[in-house]
Parts: structure tokens; sequence; C-alpha cells
């Protein structure tokens, strides 16, 4: 396959690689529509949705909170915080969450990981032999739950070789498992993993044999860049595109909701 060519932009100067992958993931998301959340980025992507493109977006977490709102610098840092049910238009339990997941309920899903392979699932719980790990990680939470129940799931995640693994050392939350019809064969009905959203790249997965598959590329990265922070070989959309830089405005919202430019994540 003859590879695409594309005329290559410049960045926002100002935009660090986590904000352009929070910003990209933001852009995913349509009004109207129903969002299982996860803290941290993927929170911020689904507030920076609600103040731009998508403000009947229903953003729920798995504390029981439905219909939140976010307070400009004071997001929550757990589920379990009050902050987190601030303007919340329902409060139930991580019970009935997880129920309303299993009957299909939820437009989108959006995730982290420590690891993820070519069939998207995701490590958050051990590197290394299992017998022996070299790093436990802080575990599922409510991710699994995430990943094998929401009708469209999004992964975010910086994009490296340690990250992007032929095969990760423990499938925390699954993806396609070992692709084809594994996913649906296992018993899992629902969609799985849509997108897989990084600082270089926006990707998705080929729909017969659920291998990863880059779909857009970040401004001013390359296609050799993609696939030298890649632990296996990707596949390529016949449609390669580029998605356009983050814009002023939506930098400013980004900083604003998480309280100013410097705040760490």
């Amino acid at each position: 396959m003859t590879e695409p060519v594309l005329t290559l932009a410049p960045q926002h100067a100002d935009a660090r690689p986590d904000e352009i992958m929070t910003i990209a993931a933001s852009r995913l998301l349509e009004d109207g529509k129903v969002l299982f959340a996860g803290i941290g980025q993927p929170l911020v992507a689904a507030a920076i949705a609600k103040r731009r493109q998508a403000p009947n977006l229903t953003v729920l977490l798995e504390g029981g909170m439905i219909g939140i709102e976010l307070t400009p610098g004071e997001l929550p840092a757990s589920t379990n915080e009050v902050r987190a049910a601030i303007g919340a238009q329902m409060l139930t339990g991580a019970t009935d969450i997880f129920l309303m997941a299993q009957r299909g309920f939820f437009d989108y899903g959006f995730i982290g990981g420590a690891q993820i392979d070519q069939y998207g699932n995701v490590n958050t719980s051990i590197v290394g032999d299992p017998a022996k790990p070299k790093v436990r990680l802080p575990g599922p939470g409510g991710a699994n739950d995430i990943a094998s129940m929401c009708n469209q799931v999004v992964v975010v995640t910086a994009h490296e070789p340690r990250r992007f693994v032929e095969q990760v050392d423990f499938v925390t939350s699954p993806g396609f498992l070992t692709g084809g019809t594994s996913r649906s064969d296992s018993g899992l009905v629902h969609g799985g993993p849509r997108w897989v959203v990084t600082d270089l790249a926006l990707l998705d997965f080929a729909p017969d044999s659920h291998r990863m598959r880059v779909c857009a590329l970040q401004t001013g990265v390359t296609l050799e860049q993609v696939q030298a922070a890649t632990g296996f070989e990707l596949l390529v959309h016949d449609q390669l595109d580029q998605l356009p830089p983050v814009e002023d405005a939506e930098l400013t919202v980004l900083r604003d909701l998480v309280g100013g430019e410097d705040t760490p994540r």
C-alpha cells in the first residue's frame, strides 16, 4: 500500500502533549449523548466538550453521580469526593451505574491505561510476570466495567513504546481480546474500543481483524513517528487525515478547568 502523504502544519506552540490529546478526545464527543467518565483526563475532556460542542452531554461517574456540572479549578480527584456531586441531576450508587451500563444505556466510556496492545486490551494492574511483577499499578477501579459494557470506549494515553505493546502483561480491561470475533465469542456483547487518542495520533480498529489502525495524525506528526513509538505494527487507514491544531479557545477552557497552566496532572 502506498503510504499517504500529508502536508504537516505546526501544532499550537504553547500546548503540552497531555493537553493536545485531552483536547483531541474532547472533540469526539457529540451533544445529547451519555458518557461514563473516569477521573483525570477523561473527565477534563468531557468538561471541555460540554463547554464547546456538546452542552447537553450527560456525564456520570462510577460513584453514582449522574449529570454532573464541573466547577473550574475544582475538578474531583476521585468519585468519592463531594466535589464530584456538584450540580448532579441524580445521586445513586455504583451498583445502579453498572446496572445501567449492562443495559446498554451509555454511549461512551472513557478510560486511560499503562499498557495497550494491538487489539485494544488495556492493562492497569501489573507490569512484568504476574507471578512476580516488576510494578504494581492501581488496578481497574470501574475501568473493566466501562470497557466491557459501554457502547463505545475511548482510551486516552501517551504514545510511547512501553505503553503500546504487542501483548499486555495483564488484561485489566478487555478490548477485542485476540482479534476477530473473540470479544463477542467471550460473551461481551457491547461495542468495545472505538478510538485510542494519544499525543501523536487518533487510532481506531479495523472492522474484521480488530487490529489497531492509524486514522489521523496530530498536527505536525509523521506516520514514521507514530510507528516508532509503537511496539507492534500498526495498520493505516486508506484515508489518513490530519487533526486540526489546538485552538486558543480550547486551551483556555482546559486550563481554566484544571486551575491554571501549571497545575500538575
